[in-house]
């Protein structure tokens, strides 16, 4: 026999002889090459979008960012890059300059209800110098600076019930609102989610009223740069200067590769999800292939009684899985590419970018290569089985049992068959050694679900209910037939299922997390920024409406000058050996911290190292200050119990040592602050208030923060229940991001049921001949069929929920610091999914069996 010739012909027969069934075990790796290649074409996607859009989304070549007004040092260099220089044009400057600064407030319009808290950007210059604002109507961003104008984003319009030329009222000033911002390059909707974007011109600002002692601004500095200078060169050679001046500078390069970074991860985290499906659907190969090696004996040594050999016999199946998996990885594909469009709808408010769907070619080769090689990775163990069959098995099999030979090859197979799981996780992720912690814990999963399966069938096996219906037992049976599948199914079908419970889990805490403090008896309305002097007629305010509220707490903005003798300054100009020289811990030097003063511990808060001061103790003047700091503040810092931190209090330095470091409930809306001082350190100090308050009609809450906003302008008012309503729409968005890759995942279930029940056809219309012909009805048939798979898919589901149980106990416990919850209801309901999904499937799939006659199938096996 012509090998080749000979290896290509068979296998091609083979596939004609069963095209029905083999086009199942090419389904089998359909779904997850979909998934494959849309979550990695839509990854180009984005990259490309963020190489297009980056001078658009930065708006200027550099940009200068600080928390406080800039220095002298920082304005000079600042001057002297839009400076005209010699050489240049007279008609133009060398560079340009523009500014934003960006606050939050609280607006209302006069001619309406309502308030509602804003997020204020004060635009000074021609900004932005690259890629356009688009608002409604056209012109309104180009107008903005012809007088008292503000450019509003659509969501104030809804909330505030307020149209175009009305007035809108920030602070003491009075805007007419003159156009609504339709896109914004580099907004994505996390960053607005708090509040609607409101854009005024800078020089009434002082009008406002809104950046009084305590108040947080943002400031923002925006530079043009001259033609012929570099701007990563600018910024190479200023950075290490500019950084003790507590400012961050950023070029289009940096947002560039900090956004692709950011955005990698996101695509590296759908894409393992989408592998999960693609790894799935090997399982699926694996299962049909060892069925149809068991079916395929009796051919294989009829071909090698003709003279085939072990390998031109091995070759030709292995031809086949390689066959199936092209034409389902070329399926796969194509679907992908459909479900690449709509991907960017699906993640759209979350990205601050456009994206266009584009064909990805190296995207698209790179799914079907994955796809065929994990055919031909899982296919290769089971057909092993193939090389050990004899001729000589032609003639006994049907009298007798051919023990057959071992085989040293399945051990080689089995390790590339890990090394290629190991592969292609490592080339999702990028990285070998969290390629191999992910396959390991896939094949944990894995391994979990199989044991479950495992252990049903020895328990049916073991503790078989003698007393059960006649077609209970037989179902449960079936479980456990020569060639089940039961394995099989519970793996794909429970994987999918495990992930999704996973999902819910997390969600279900991270929301209950923040719902803990929506209950009764918790406050839902904070105020803040309240100056001394006001603070009497708010309570006043307050006790008229019936309102009771936390104790006002105050609030101290300081600055660290040193840290155990350091200077601040000098931590900041030493970038060491640290890459683009920024030192991952420089936030918790340059920001400004905005501190208490107390004598007792809060709900939210736990002491894990050190001693609180004892109630009644007052810092004296001769000494350091104690002082509390959370501990990741601390971490950043290197301070330790017993360290001494200078603080700039508004000018005057203030010493003080560490008492205690503590744990904070962030999660928690309440008053929580990075550090806490002892009674009679900062009293005299300059101080803003907070309180809460608690208000139940939603109404109610609104009156009173337009009551509060046109008296006291300057103080800020949020709505607890509205950060809340926020949060869970962004959450919510994500995870359906999660949810519709993991979709795939069961979908890969479901051909692995279908392609389970396939395989097994003819044993399944065999047993229910024999059922018929015994005399059972067609009913009974069916409910046999119904207790298989109902069965079926109760293990799966409750194995994969118990999974998802640790898995979401485990992330809620180490990844998110917080308690867990069991939501019972939502599990219920995945198991009820699941199950439903099994049956049907599984029913629909057995209908042949069903509608056979008796006589019919008895004629067929003659």
């Amino acid at each position: 026999m012509n090998g080749a010739r000979f290896v290509v012909r068979m296998a091609w027969r083979e596939l004609r002889a069963e095209p029905r069934r083999l086009l199942l075990l090419a389904a089998s790796v359909t779904a997850g090459v979909a998934a494959l290649v849309a979550v990695n074409s839509f990854t180009q996607n984005l990259r490309v979008s963020v190489d297009r859009q980056a001078r658009a989304l930065l708006g200027a070549d550099l940009a200068v960012t600080g928390r406080q007004p800039f220095s002298p040092k920082v304005e000079g260099w600042l001057d002297s890059l839009a400076a005209r220089r010699t050489g240049c044009r007279t008609a133009a400057p060398c560079g340009e300059l523009a500014r934003l600064t960006n606050f939050s407030g609280m607006a209302y319009v006069p001619r309406t209800t309502g308030a509602r808290l804003v997020q204020v950007s004060a635009v000074e210059g021609r900004y932005p110098f690259y890629g356009e604002i688009r608002t409604e109507p056209a012109g309104a961003w180009r107008a903005l600076q012809a007088g008292h104008n503000v450019v509003v984003d659509p969501a104030l319009l809804t909330a505030l019930g307020a149209r175009l030329g009305d007035t809108l009222a920030l602070g003491e000033a009075r805007f007419a609102i003159t156009g609504s911002v339709t896109n914004l390059a580099g907004d994505a909707g996390v960053r607005a989610a708090f509040g609607p974007r409101v854009f005024i011109p800078a020089r009434y600002l002082d009008e406002t009223g809104l950046l009084g002692f305590g108040a947080q601004a943002e400031r923002q500095a925006f530079v043009k740069l001259a033609p012929g200078l570099a701007p990563q060169a600018v910024a190479a050679r200023w950075r290490p200067e500019l950084r003790p001046e507590r400012v961050r500078l950023r070029t289009v390069e940096d947002d560039r590769r900090g956004l692709n970074d950011t955005l990698a991860r996101l695509a590296r985290f759908l894409g393992l999800v989408a592998l999960i499906a693609l790894l799935l659907g090997g399982v699926g190969v694996a299962s049909a292939v060892v069925v149809f090696v068991r079916r395929k004996l009796d051919t294989v040594a009829v071909l090698r009684c003709l003279g085939a050999t072990a390998r031109q016999v091995f070759a030709v199946y292995l031809a086949q899985a390689a066959a199936l998996g092209l034409a389902g990885s070329a399926a796969g594909a194509l679907i992908g590419l459909a479900v690449q469009q709509a991907l960017p709808g699906i993640v759209r408010g979350l990205l601050p970018l456009d994206v266009r769907a584009e064909l990805a070619p190296r995207a698209l080769l790179l799914g079907v290569a994955t796809g065929v090689w994990t055919a031909l990775a899982f296919a290769l163990l089971p057909l092993l089985a193939i090389r050990r069959v004899a001729p000589l098995a032609a003639l006994r099999r049907p009298y007798e049992q051919v023990r057959q030979p071992g085989d040293w090859w399945r051990w080689p197979a089995a390790a590339a068959l890990g090394a290629s799981v190991v592969a292609l996780a490592a080339l999702e992720i990028g990285s070998w050694r969290t390629g191999a912690i992910f396959a390991a814990a896939i094949g944990a999963a894995l391994g979990l679900l199989w044991l479950a399966a495992w252990l049903l069938v020895r328990a049916v096996r073991r503790w078989f209910p003698e007393r059960w219906p006649y077609v209970w037992r037989q179902g449960l049976a079936n479980l456990q037939r020569p060639g089940n599948q039961t394995a099989a199914v519970v793996l794909a079908l429970g994987f999918g299922a495990f992930l999704l419970g996973t999902l819910v889990l997390v969600r279900h805490n991270l929301l209950r997390g923040l719902a803990r403090t929506g209950g009764p008896a918790r406050p839902n309305l904070v105020l803040f920024d309240i100056q001394p002097d006001q603070l009497p007629d708010i309570e006043r305010r307050l006790r008229a409406h019936g309102l009771g509220f936390a104790p006002p707490v105050p609030i101290v903005p300081m600055r660290i000058l040193s840290v155990k003798g350091r200077p601040a300054r000098a931590v900041l100009a030493d970038t060491g050996a640290v890459p683009g020289g920024e030192r991952s811990n420089a936030w918790a030097f340059r920001r400004e911290y905005r501190s208490t003063y107390r004598d007792s511990l809060v709900a939210s808060e736990t002491l894990v190292a050190g001693r609180w001061w004892p109630a009644g103790t007052r810092a004296s003047s001769g000494s350091p200050a104690p002082i509390s700091v959370e501990t990741d503040v601390a971490r950043e810092l290197g301070v330790r119990v017993g360290d001494e931190i200078v603080w700039d209090v508004q000018g005057v330095p203030v010493p003080s040592r560490v008492a205690s470091l503590r744990e904070v409930e962030w999660a928690r809306f309440e008053p929580n602050f990075f550090v806490v001082f002892a009674p009679g350190a900062l009293e005299g100090a300059p101080r803003t208030y907070v309180t809460l308050t608690r208000l139940t009609d939603a109404g109610a809450r609104g009156r009173l923060q337009r009551e509060l906003a046109e008296r006291f302008a300057n103080v800020t008012t949020i709505d607890l229940s509205l950060v809340q309503q926020t949060i869970e729409r962004l959450v919510d968005r994500v995870a359906l991001a999660i949810r519709f890759m993991a979709a795939f995942s069961i979908a890969t279930g479901v051909l692995v049921l279908i392609g389970a029940t396939a395989t097994s056809r003819l044993q399944r219309v065999r047993e229910a001949v024999l059922l018929r012909t015994l005399g059972a009805t067609r009913t009974q048939v069916l409910r046999i069929a119904l207790a298989e798979h109902l069965a079926l898919g109760l293990l799966a589901a409750v194995a994969a929920v118990v999974l998802a149980a640790g898995a979401g106990w485990g992330l809620a416990r180490w990844f998110f610091d917080g308690r867990f919850w069991l939501p019972a209801p939502a599990l219920a309901g995945i198991v009820v999914g699941v199950v439903a999904l099994t049956v049907v499937v599984g029913l629909w799939s057995s209908r042949e069996a069903l509608s056979r006659t008796p006589l019919e199938a008895l004629r067929g096996e003659t």
